[in-house]
């Protein structure tokens, strides 16, 4: 992490590391799971105060782009939204109002305006139905439920693809770039999916994913000191779980692994008290545990201000 500061430039010093670190991970020199240095470490190595890195650091948490775990240590939350949420009525009734307002002093009747505007939304309609889409996600399952969501909220043509057939880049998949006028991915993946295919001229929009509730519901009504037991594909997906509980409030004791060997898996499952799954790992942890423990699938929902702010960020980059 290579921070500079000016101590000449008039800009609080704390203020300096704070935008410095945000633009590290805009950037995505700082990933998602990142652990942050200390602020001993930190203020030792910018050769500041203490005090100066606690102040970034608390702005930083406050604003959802760190989390700290006690005994653990800092780490990089989720990135920010890339579009935010604005009150969609309110701006659409003000457009709708320009419109007929327009439309009356042409000569229009209301009627008339109410007509073109349903012409002009089924055919923007039936040009999204043409278009293909790629979503990108790093386990397939996850990546097809997306995409399949997706699909039916936008009506685009979407295929799933994961982060290693990017990686790998076979010929289907080279075909399937070509043909497809859109990627999309969660926004944690955003940069990764930019640097694969930076060599084709495609662009990458973002959306969030939110926990599911029943997942965090069933977690919390575990007494405390459950020893809970994480099998996932990677430890950003432990990362995310995490700090999903840390949302909602929940200390949980969790322990992970997102070993593929059978003894490893095993040793976990011996050992907690209930299990929580990925749902890349569902099906495998399924097959293992036959002693009647409850099995958590930890499932994530696109949220559905992202899956709206797709079809607008499409007509903003004039796609339709």
């Amino acid at each position: 992490m290579n921070i500079i500061i000016d101590k000449k430039s008039g800009i609080p010093l704390y203020i300096q590391v704070k935008n410095q670190i945000m633009e590290q991970i805009k950037n995505g020199t700082l990933k998602v799971g990142t652990k942050m240095p200390t602020e001993r470490e930190l203020s030792t190595k910018l050769k500041t105060s203490r005090n100066t890195i606690s102040a970034a650091y608390k702005l930083l948490e406050q604003e959802g782009v760190i989390v700290s775990y006690q005994g653990r240590g800092t780490f990089v939350a989720e990135e920010a939204k890339t579009w935010k949420r604005h009150s969609i009525n309110d701006r659409l009734l003000k457009i709708i109002d320009l419109g007929l307002e327009e439309a009356l002093e042409m000569g229009l009747s209301s009627d008339e305006f109410l007509a073109l505007v349903k012409d002009r939304v089924k055919e923007k309609q039936d040009i999204i139905k043409n278009i293909n889409a790629i979503f990108v996600e790093c386990n397939i399952e996850q990546a097809k439920e997306f995409a399949k969501e997706l699909s039916a909220e936008t009506n685009l043509n979407i295929l799933p693809l994961t982060i290693k057939e990017l990686k790998d880049r076979d010929e289907k998949t080279e075909e399937a770039l070509n043909r497809a006028q859109l990627i999309i991915a969660t926004f944690n993946h955003v940069n990764e999916v930019k640097t694969l295919i930076s060599d084709l001229d495609k662009e990458v929009l973002g959306v969030a994913i939110t926990p599911c509730l029943e997942a965090i519901v069933r977690i919390a009504k575990y007494p405390k000191g459950t020893k809970f037991g994480l099998i996932c594909i990677s430890s950003e997906f432990q990362f995310k779980v995490e700090s999903a509980l840390k949302s909602a409030g929940l200390e949980v004791n969790i322990e992970a692994t997102t070993s593929k060997e059978i003894d490893k898996v095993l040793d976990l499952i011996n050992t907690s008290d209930a299990i929580i799954v990925s749902p890349g790992r569902r099906k495998e942890v399924a097959g293992l545990v036959n002693d009647g423990r409850e099995i958590i699938s930890f499932d994530y929902n696109l949220d559905q201000g992202s899956v709206k702010a797709i079809i607008s960020k499409m007509i903003e980059l004039k796609k339709i």
